[in-house]
Order: C-alpha cells, then structure tokens, then sequence
C-alpha cells in the first residue's frame, strides 16, 4: 500500500502547560517530564537529537543518549575524535531536542558545551557494561572502514589485550556537557493550538514566557 505522507497526522490532547503554573526555573519541570516519559515511552526515554555546526557553519544531527543532568546542563559521552566532537572543538554550541510521542511533549534546549571533567568521565565508564567500555576501543568513530570483518577483528585484538583485566577509559573518548542557555517545553493541543514555554537565561536569572503555537 502506498501512503501519501501529506496525510498522516495526529490530533494532540495533552495536559495544559502554561507559565502561571510552571516552575521558576526550567530544570524541575525538565526532571518531572523526564521521569513520566521514562515510564511512559517504550524505549529510549533518554534519546535526544544533538544538532553541532562544522566550521563552515554546516548543521550536523544525529541521536545521543543523555546520560546525566542538573543545573549544570545535560550530560552525554563520545568519542572526542568524532565529527561531532570535531564539531565541538571549533564551535562549542549545540542544540538538543527530545521527543517523547508517548506524552505528546518535545524539549528543546541551546547552550554553549565544554568536555566534563576526566574523574566524572571516568565514573561513567567504569558503570558501563564491559562490552561497551571495549566498543569504546574498537569504534574509530566516524572513520571509513573497509568492511563488518575489519571491526570484529578489531574488537577480538582489544579482547586480547585486556584479558582478564579492567579496561581502562580511552583519553579519546568522555562526556560533554551542554549548559543550557535555552529551555523550551512543547505540550501538544488539539486542533494544532499546542502550548509552548520558554526559559531563557539572563544575568539576573531564568526568564520564561509563552510563545504562540
């Protein structure tokens, strides 16, 4: 069967959101939808677009996992050496999205980004299963390879060498955090009327408002 993209839509019914009734600050908000979409969505709860700009101001996006957060900003881990950490080395400013269908709400977030800090990029690599702490070794992100085998003989030499002993994090590969400079929360409406509030920060504090749909 054939379907005709242009008619494929929803009508949204969510809960009211509104700046009366919202908090002063965007991140106890963020930590209440966090949760109801960690128990409400099937998979990947924590799944955000992560959009970087090259330096020739080229948009680049793709999904992280967001692995941490507090009023520091939002934490995710790669490999330093990839296109999108080569991104961040030349300009460190991203966009975030996340996307819970499930609830029918979307977060948007700007802000400037700097590498956490090795014992905190340490800390997380040692929660990691084994396998991954290994795939942290055998991955080149984003480097061309020449075929499936070159990677599995890659992973069974890292095998090798840290047999029977812990692996330790690779220097080119921890987290980033993304410091928020922008919070926006989406809520979907009927009839395409969606409520929107945006936190932006200034010297003096979180200031939010409502924006038209």
């Amino acid at each position: 069967m054939t379907h005709d993209i242009a008619d494929v839509r929803r009508n949204y019914s969510g809960s009211s959101l509104d700046t009366a009734t919202t908090p002063d600050s965007p991140m106890p908000l963020f930590q209440e939808w966090l949760d109801e979409a960690l128990t409400q969505e099937t998979d990947d709860a924590n799944a955000m677009t992560l959009a970087t700009v090259d330096g020739q101001g080229l948009p680049h996006a793709r999904i992280v996992l967001l692995k941490g957060f507090d009023e520091r900003g939002f934490v995710f881990y790669t490999n330093y050496q990839s296109h999108k950490g080569s991104e961040l080395a030349n300009v460190p400013q991203a966009a975030i999205v996340f996307w819970w269908p499930t609830v029918q709400r979307q977060v948007r977030i700007e802000g400037h980004v700097h590498q956490v800090d090795a014992l905190e990029s340490d800390r997380y690599f040692e929660s990691r299963p084994r396998n991954s702490q290994l795939g942290a070794w055998t991955a080149l992100q984003s480097v061309e390879i020449p075929d499936r085998e070159w990677l599995e003989e890659r992973s069974q030499r890292f095998e090798k060498v840290y047999e029977g002993q812990s692996v330790t994090r690779p220097r080119h590969w921890g987290g980033y955090r993304v410091v928020p400079e922008m919070i926006e929360f989406w809520q979907g409406q009927p009839d395409r009327l969606h409520d929107r509030v945006r936190y932006r920060l200034y010297d003096q504090g979180w200031f939010k408002a409502r924006l038209a749909p």
